[in-house]
């Protein structure tokens, strides 16, 4: 064998080597691309998804939002406007004092308050219906002035049962079924 030829044969492994090294690095290569792009891909697909499950729960919690603050504002408004009727009662009431059915029903007021404390009860009531209550409870009445709507409060002598028949407290005792009625 000649020197050469050695050299020449050197030269052909050395190339087929360089070749197949060559090839291997384009197949390692791509392989390489081929796995970053699918990791990409999922993490576009993950980062998608997540945006998507974000913004659904972000649209979800201010569409409650929305409907919480028009609720509140429906409930604000039948509020206004069941106070404003309220209000509007207790103008009425106190018109009502001076109709001339009020001083029949404070005659029933001071009657039921007799049949229910006795007769020896103490009345009293508002300033501007002194004489009336008067006129009605006789030696019953208590000339301590009382500030309400109308109607009469009554007790006992030692103090110890109490009718509050005042148009304030039957009101307020019955708020809620005239917010019923209102509503």
């Amino acid at each position: 064998m000649s020197l050469e030829r050695l050299v020449g044969e050197i030269r052909a492994r050395a190339e087929l080597e360089i070749t197949t090294a060559d090839g291997l690095a384009k197949t390692e290569s791509a392989r390489i691309a081929n796995e970053r792009n699918q990791r990409l891909e999922a993490i576009r697909s993950e980062a998608a998804r997540t945006t998507q499950i974000e913004t659904s729960r972000e649209r979800a919690q201010r569409l409650a939002a929305a409907k919480l603050k028009a609720r509140q504002g429906l409930y604000e408004a039948r509020e206004a406007r069941l106070t404003d009727a309220i209000g509007e009662t207790r103008e009425l009431l106190r018109e009502y004092t001076n109709s001339p059915e009020y001083p029949k029903v404070l005659e029933r007021m001071v009657a039921a308050a007799r049949q229910e404390l006795g007769a020896s009860v103490r009345v009293s009531g508002r300033a501007e219906d002194a004489e009336r209550i008067r006129s009605i409870a006789g030696t019953s009445f208590d000339p301590t002035p009382r500030t309400m709507i109308g109607g009469l409060i009554a007790e006992t002598p030692d103090g110890s049962r109490r009718l509050n028949f005042s148009f304030d407290e039957l009101l307020r005792l019955r708020e809620d079924r005239v917010r019923e009625l209102l509503a």
